[in-house]
């Protein structure tokens, strides 16, 4: 255990501490990568925007974010210089797969302000992040199914086996994927797929009522 803690360490040596410019987009990405994987979150590269496109699979022009290479199931798990390597020379996208050690719920932002709201009335926040096209990644740990009440919903999506979501700081033309609430707030512990989604459930109940209730009283009436 402890040697596998030195190999990461080991990885970020090299790397200035306040680095400028373009170069600490590059170099942030990176150091972020590392501490993604150090705490076992599988991340992979992704694309990245340039020009009127998005590049990084062999200089193709692409037309939106996902990973760089087409078997990226298959580079799971991979090595601290693997990880450390991917950002030496490109701005990659930082992308997490989804299915096993972290799970995801994409909401549009009206839903994640109000589902928020519900986390922080409880008293226990949850990993969120946000992109800056309006959606919203509840992180949750994985083996979940998406209830059929939010199923229903076009705008819900359940991230598990076979997906991906973007991780700050990813860029994206205007903007950059950012955290709304940040591991460390729940030191790096992910909630189960219930607890995100009965907070979810109870922000579509804000959403659908007219002349919605207190949050407080919307959880003492029985979330």
């Amino acid at each position: 255990m402890q040697r596998s803690a030195d190999r990461w360490e080991s990885a970020f040596r090299g790397i200035p501490a306040h680095p400028a410019g373009l170069t600490s987009s590059r170099i942030e990405l990176r150091v972020q990568a590392i501490g993604f994987a150090s705490r076992g979150w599988p991340v992979l590269p992704g694309t990245y925007p340039e020009g009127d496109g998005w590049t990084g699979r062999r200089g193709r022009q692409e037309t939106g974010l996902r990973p760089v290479y087409r078997d990226w199931q298959d580079r799971l798990g991979t090595s601290p210089d693997d990880v450390t390597s991917w950002w030496t020379e490109r701005p990659y996208g930082l992308l997490v797969a989804t299915g096993t050690t972290v799970d995801a719920i994409e909401v549009d932002s009206n839903l994640g302000h109000r589902a928020a709201s519900v986390l922080r009335a409880l008293g226990f926040p949850v990993p969120i992040v946000a992109t800056p096209d309006g959606r919203w990644y509840f992180l949750m740990s994985g083996g979940g199914e998406l209830y059929p009440e939010l199923a229903e919903h076009g705008g819900i999506r359940l991230h598990g086996n076979g997906s991906w979501v973007p991780m700050p700081p990813t860029a994206y033309p205007g903007g950059a994927v950012h955290w709304r609430v940040k591991p460390e707030v729940c030191a790096w512990q992910l909630p189960t797929p219930d607890f995100v989604q009965d907070a979810l459930c109870t922000g579509l109940e804000i959403l659908d009522d007219s002349n919605p209730e207190n949050v407080a009283e919307l959880l003492a009436a029985g979330r």
